[in-house]
């Protein structure tokens, strides 16, 4: 298992850097990290190798860019498994520049499958999001029709049909992991709302609520979306098989669904326990494009991927905030 080699696109953001510390700590060492600088850092990616401890690991960088598909072709070779997570993440911003949306998120999906299939990988493991599905009753579950409410959903269902090709077609074993609302460590430079709660309180600013705080999220610590994303690529998969294997599409989610005035009740909490001053909460206009309530059903991926999240939301967020709050320097 540790001999073979990690291909991660977009490997030095927020869910790349907690996945290479994550494979690190279980010694699958031979990793390369594929990016273009665009959102996440180098610094990111060496303060989670430095968190590791795994000095004797081999993690590679190449600076490139998923639509540059000569270098991607060169960068994925002899690479047994691909962690595709780069993309353009920002719902608000793919309803103001949807070219650059769909460019990305589904013209570089595209690439990094072809590469992946060129190169005979193995494994093809692909970050969705719940954005693909749209507006639904709850629990959100794999089975309903997808009706995306932003480019960025539009763009993360294209990338879910693509791999469901590639496998069916080409055999390259693809599976998508639909992540609920992510937080959790490296994520400073991320506008999403605990990262920017966080943000906003360590900096004695207000916290912001887009409409009337009563929309929902389901939020899951970084922590169990990379136990997801590992058991894709450790577990065998039959090539035959439509099934019983760990092709398709998972929703990685917590099941418990938060409102966002509470969870700025929480921040808010929490960050005065931690010895910051009282922060006031105010209310902006509601953004478009965003859904409504959101909550997953998680029992697929608990039957196939043996999934089960660990990190309660509150202890997850004191995780980050009382560090930040002490330190001043980030999350």
């Amino acid at each position: 298992m540790s001999d073979e080699k990690t291909f991660i696109t977009g490997g030095c953001g927020f869910i790349g850097a907690n996945l290479v510390k994550y494979l690190l700590d279980r010694g699958r060492c031979q990793i390369t990290i594929y990016d273009n600088l665009s959102a996440g850092s180098k610094s990111n990616l060496e303060r989670a190798i430095a968190d590791s401890g795994r000095s004797d690991c081999s993690v590679d960088f190449v600076e490139g860019d998923i639509l540059d598909k000569d270098r991607l072709s060169q960068a994925v070779l002899g690479h047994s498994a691909v962690v595709h997570l780069a993309a353009h993440t920002r719902v608000v911003e793919s309803l103001k520049n949807p070219q650059e949306s769909f460019d990305v998120n589904v013209v570089g999906t595209f690439n990094v499958l072809e590469a992946a299939r060129k190169n005979g990988s193995e494994r093809f493991v692909f970050a969705s999001s719940n954005a693909a599905v749209g507006e639904q009753p709850l629990p959100i579950n794999e089975e309903m029709a997808c009706q995306p409410l932003s480019p960025y959903g539009a763009g993360k269902l294209s990338g879910e049909a693509l791999c469901s090709a590639y496998f069916r077609s080409y055999g390259l074993s693809t599976v998508s992991l639909r992540f609920a609302n992510a937080y959790g460590p490296y994520s400073e430079h991320k506008t999403s709302v605990v990262a920017r709660f966080i943000r906003r309180v360590r900096n004695g600013k207000p916290l912001e609520i887009y409409g009337d705080g009563e929309q929902t999220r389901d939020f899951v610590h970084a922590h169990d979306i990379c136990q997801a994303l590992y058991s894709c690529l450790t577990k065998r998969k039959s090539r035959d098989s439509q099934t019983t294997d760990t092709s398709g599409v998972f929703q990685i989610a917590t099941g418990v669904e938060t409102r966002i005035v509470d969870l700025a009740t929480m921040v808010k909490k929490l960050a005065e326990s931690a010895g910051n001053e009282q922060s006031e909460v105010i209310y902006e206009s509601s953004r478009p494009g965003e859904i409504r309530r959101n909550c997953s059903s998680i029992s697929k991926s608990m039957r196939v991927l043996a999934f089960s999240p660990t990190v309660d939301l509150e202890q997850g967020i004191k995780n980050l905030i009382t560090p930040a709050i002490d330190s001043r320097t980030g999350l």
